[in-house]
């Protein structure tokens, strides 16, 4: 049976999309059938995994409006194991279309029913906001991963976050779970970095991934190229950290 995740962070620039694609292409290097959902209008997921998006012309506007069936919008990737359905920046407009739905929220659920199952996991890239978007992806998912950044405003933000998620669990989906926190930019040399570190740890015990995503040059050199990072240099420390993290989320879901 698959799992939804989705990647969420209402804060840009955090590791969202980098998480995505390159956790969507570890697992799958570690043959599990992977499907990534592209919802955030910047498109950068389905450019990182070599798409065009100019070439794009159904995906996630057409998921979450439900006027395709999700398998007629899955698109084959050159990461092994890995599917994508593709964004477009069309899909800016989905939330003011939603507006007037009725059950509006469920849209993305009731569209990934039939295929959930096809997948070991389906990983969701939310948009940096906490609108319709980022709420018809939380309805859908069995749980959440938040990548926090390395830095000072690292904190800011994911109270309300997580107020989001309770509200959710409360109106929307008593399922859900936090999959865990990850923390992302981490440079060793910047005591900034090892403070985060610790806070983190303390007051999330027990939420946060033991792996943590180092700063890499070739990790920020590889959407470029239209490759994951294992595709694009699998020596590198951003490879190593992401297959590390892969092999954590299977052993976590064993």
């Amino acid at each position: 049976m698959g799992k939804i995740i989705a990647i969420a962070n209402q804060k840009g620039g955090v590791g969202k999309t980098t998480t995505a694609v390159n956790l969507a292409a570890c697992l799958g290097v570690l043959e599990k059938k992977v499907l990534l959902i592209d919802a955030d209008p910047q498109a950068n997921a389905t450019s990182g995994l070599g798409i065009d998006v100019d070439a794009i012309e159904h995906g996630t506007y057409q998921l979450i409006e439900n006027s395709m069936k999700a398998e007629d919008l899955i698109i084959k990737t050159d990461s092994p194991n890995v599917e994508i359905i593709p964004a477009h920046i069309d899909l800016v407009a989905i939330e003011i279309e939603l507006v007037d739905k009725e059950k509006r929220e469920y849209m993305m659920k009731k569209a990934l029913i039939d295929i959930k199952d096809l997948y070991d996991y389906v990983i969701i890239d939310c948009a940096p906001s906490l609108g319709l978007l980022t709420l018809n992806a939380l309805t859908a998912s069995d749980s959440v991963l938040i990548p926090i950044q390395c830095e000072y405003f690292a904190l800011e933000g994911l109270g309300k976050l997580l107020n989001t998620i309770k509200s959710i669990q409360k109106i929307h989906n008593p399922d859900l779970d936090i999959e865990g926190l990850l923390l992302t930019m981490y440079d060793s040399r910047l005591r900034l970095s090892n403070q985060v570190v610790e806070e983190v740890n303390k007051h999330f015990e027990g939420l946060t991934f033991k792996t943590i995503i180092q700063r890499n040059v070739r990790l920020s050199e590889a959407p470029s190229y239209g490759e994951s990072i294992i595709n694009y240099d699998a020596a590198s420390k951003g490879s190593e950290n992401y297959l590390s993290l892969a092999n954590e989320l299977i052993q976590k879901n064993a």
